[in-house]
């Protein structure tokens, strides 16, 4: 095989990198849709949520439904309903107000000639990008406090300090990871959102999800044996349990997928450079994003419990 000059390598990957760059270094529509498809089809939470291309820094989601019962015992024909009997749907919004994030890739130049030579340079560049990103993007969903010292995670509240209506806290006994947990999470949801429990989840840790999956396997069953002798999905009162990676050991959200949204915003823009010195190309990535519940009320946040602590099961609930 022909060998390829260093410098060589860095001009075909410059025209590689520059097919990815529309004016100003902003992806066009089609490359930035797949980009955050490439996000979403990462395995952590952000393929699970519902995920809101945003044209724009800011977005307003409307929410309308009805709070109260809307049917009444019907007058006599020929007479309208009273109008103290009418219903009026309750109207709210939910605002997305994207960050700014940034993601730098250093790709060395042998990667690129390998890749290159190949014509797979492009997708490369999004994959790696997308495959650290959309972990990066799980924390701060998860983990994003903007009290934290840590200047990433205090750019946004995320689901664990959004979550405040509806908490089971157990740190007053430490109890080991059961279906005592489940329960009391369950029994903690509005009735009025338990209605599809195989749509919802326990979101969890993954040690979590195995102690929770062992003590199922400590069953005298046929059942029991399989969380042993294989793998299947495990439910707690008919909703699965799913582990997510960079949730804390200690605690777990109770909620609709769907109810999750993450705005992203359009305008994704890649530039590039290179360090001659160390031999790289330098690929920087900005994008806007920010996360929130559709329905704070419809979230559970269970804290306190210990993936292999005592089994008392005394709990705290709390409610808005």
């Amino acid at each position: 095989m022909k060998h390829i000059s260093n410098k060589s390598i860095v001009e075909k990957a410059d025209i590689a990198v520059s097919n990815l760059i529309a004016d100003g270094g902003y992806l066009n529509p089609m490359q930035a849709s797949t980009f955050i498809r490439m996000l979403i089809d990462q395995p952590t939470l952000v393929n699970e949520i519902r995920v809101q291309p945003m044209s724009s820094p800011t977005m307003e989601i409307n929410k309308i439904g009805f709070s109260s019962r809307i049917l009444k015992k019907a007058p006599a024909s020929g007479t309208a309903l009273a109008a103290g009997n009418r219903s009026k749907p309750a109207t709210e919004k939910v605002t997305l107000s994207t960050k700014e994030v940034i993601a730098e890739v250093h790709i060395p130049y042998d990667v690129l000639e390998d890749n290159i030579e190949r014509g797979a340079l492009e997708t490369t560049i999004m994959q790696l990008i997308a495959e650290r990103a959309s972990l990066d993007i799980e924390e701060l969903i998860l983990l994003g406090d903007t009290g934290s010292g840590d200047e990433f995670l205090a750019m946004v509240n995320g689901l664990l300090v959004q979550s405040t209506s509806h908490v089971v806290d157990f740190s007053a006994t430490n109890p080991a990871v059961s279906k005592t947990i489940f329960k009391n999470g369950v029994k903690a949801m509005p009735n009025k959102y338990l209605r599809n429990r195989s749509a919802m989840r326990f979101y969890v840790s993954p040690d979590a999800e195995t102690e929770y999956a062992d003590s199922l396997a400590n069953r005298e069953t046929p059942f029991g044996d399989s969380k042993i002798t294989g793998w299947t999905p495990n439910y707690a009162y008919g909703v699965p349990v799913t582990p997510v990676a960079l949730m804390p050991n200690n605690q777990y959200l109770f909620t609709y997928p769907n109810n999750v949204i993450l705005g992203i915003q359009r305008s994704v823009m890649i530039e590039a450079d290179r360090d001659i010195r160390a031999r790289v190309l330098v690929v920087v990535l900005t994008m806007r994003l920010d996360i929130k519940f559709e329905e704070e009320d419809a979230v559970v946040k269970c804290t306190g419990f210990n993936s292999s602590g005592s089994t008392s099961t005394t709990t705290t609930t709390t409610a808005a």
